[in-house]
């Protein structure tokens, strides 16, 4: 497989990543209601995510409401609101430079800088995996801990979301994106000194002249 098939490739997978930290930062699908116990058949289920809250009824209606202020949120929301954000700017970051030093686009020139440039997308794109896949994690823990808490009463527990395996799917599409480029990413050696050494250590030869 060429490289600009695996840039491509790349590209590709950087921006489902992408789609995938952006639909998880937007729907407030982290935490949904538990059905254990009597609580099997309820009258609403309520969901929680970064930015709200919401209520759904069993009649499909569904009333959302923004978190009041970010001081009352739970510490893993409120790093996973600034991760996720600096994850969706440095993935859209990186995306822009590793297209920039493509080999199937011309906005550089220089062959020679190419990989470099397309090395710092790699990175970037490593990043902003990590920094979807902590708060991911993160949340999911304290969300099977408290529901595995015999202290806290059934109605209170919650499940992990669809947002929580999303982010998972999205981190781990922008870790690939990252590898592949950089492994593929590798700077070229130039061969042309040797050559010009041989070149001028045979000219000499030629102008002796013997009597």
């Amino acid at each position: 497989m060429g490289s600009s098939a695996v840039q491509m490739a790349c590209v590709a997978l950087g921006v489902l990543g992408l789609l995938g930290v952006v639909v998880a930062c937007a729907l407030p699908r982290w935490r949904v209601s538990s059905f254990i116990g009597s609580n099997i058949v309820t009258a609403q289920n309520s969901e929680e995510g970064l930015w709200m809250e919401c209520v759904v009824q069993s009649t499909g209606q569904q009333q959302c409401k923004n978190y009041d202020s970010i001081l009352v949120l739970p510490s893993d929301l409120q790093a996973a609101r600034a991760m996720t954000i600096i994850s969706c700017m440095l993935a859209t970051l990186s995306l822009l430079i590793m297209f920039c030093g493509a080999d199937f686009t011309t906005c550089v020139q220089n062959e020679d800088a190419k990989p470099k440039i397309n090395l710092v997308g790699g990175v970037g794109l490593l990043l902003a995996g990590l920094l979807v896949i902590i708060p991911v994690s993160w949340s999911a823990h304290i969300t099977v801990r408290d529901f595995n808490n015999p202290l806290i009463p059934a109605t209170m527990k919650r499940e992990m979301g669809a947002c929580i395996y999303l982010g998972w799917a999205a981190g781990v599409l922008l870790l690939l994106a990252g590898g592949l480029l950089c492994c593929f990413s590798r700077p070229r050696s130039g061969g042309s000194g040797g050559t010009a050494k041989y070149y001028s250590n045979s000219a000499p030869a030629t102008n002796k002249n013997y009597v």
